[in-house]
């Protein structure tokens, strides 16, 4: 079982939430925040898995609270909800420790794969600021990809869609394979481009000749 906090300063968005999570069998709101400080408060009290934070929030603001609670509990996992995707938020936030990056316009079932993605160690993003992190790091060529070498012609195609923010199910329908083929292929990228997880691997893919 999941255990989630949600903190948000508005009522309604926190009980849509409430309700959404509650609907899933695997996951439990064990607390709710209407403010930073509130969260960490209860991070403290109710030791969730997963803390699924707005950012623009009354005193404590997301991003301070973000890096308090993983001060004091590095093992939670902070997944951003937010109405803004802009830098100004993005990166403070990754800064602070966020694991990942959503926008309130994202379907539930996206939510709810997010928070299963978050609590097993994995790093969900929205596509557009996947895109825009990709984008970003080739103009400021901040990353330095290791090199690619000895993919297949599918582990290229997957990988390729990897940068382009596509999920696996996006990726297993575009290119006519199983969600469990595109885990194999994403599996193998990982290794073979020492990428520890789903980002990195996109920001390879975004600085690398494909």
């Amino acid at each position: 079982m999941i255990r989630i906090l949600l903190a948000d300063d508005q009522h309604l968005v926190r009980a849509g939430l409430r309700m959404l999570c509650d609907s899933a069998p695997d996951m439990e709101v064990v607390g709710e925040a209407e403010n930073g400080r509130e969260a960490e408060r209860l991070a403290e009290q109710v030791h969730p898995d997963v803390v699924v934070m707005d950012l623009n929030m009354p005193g404590v603001d997301g991003i301070s609270a973000t890096g308090r609670i993983l001060a004091q509990r590095p093992s939670t996992r902070v997944l951003v909800l937010t109405t803004f995707g802009d830098d100004d938020h993005l990166y403070p936030a990754l800064t602070a420790g966020a694991c990942g990056f959503l926008l309130k316009d994202a379907a539930p079932t996206e939510l709810l794969d997010g928070i299963r993605k978050a609590a097993a160690g994995e790093s969900p993003f929205s596509q557009a600021v996947l895109q825009r992190l990709v984008r970003r790091a080739v103009q400021a060529r901040e990353v330095t990809p290791a090199p690619v070498r000895g993919l297949t012609a599918r582990e290229r195609d997957v990988l390729r869609l990897v940068g382009e923010g596509f999920t696996n199910a996006e990726i297993a329908e575009r290119l006519h394979i199983g969600i469990t083929t595109v885990k194999t292929h994403i599996t193998a990228l990982m290794a073979k481009t020492d990428s520890p997880n789903r980002v990195r691997l996109a920001l390879v893919a975004g600085t690398a000749e494909l």
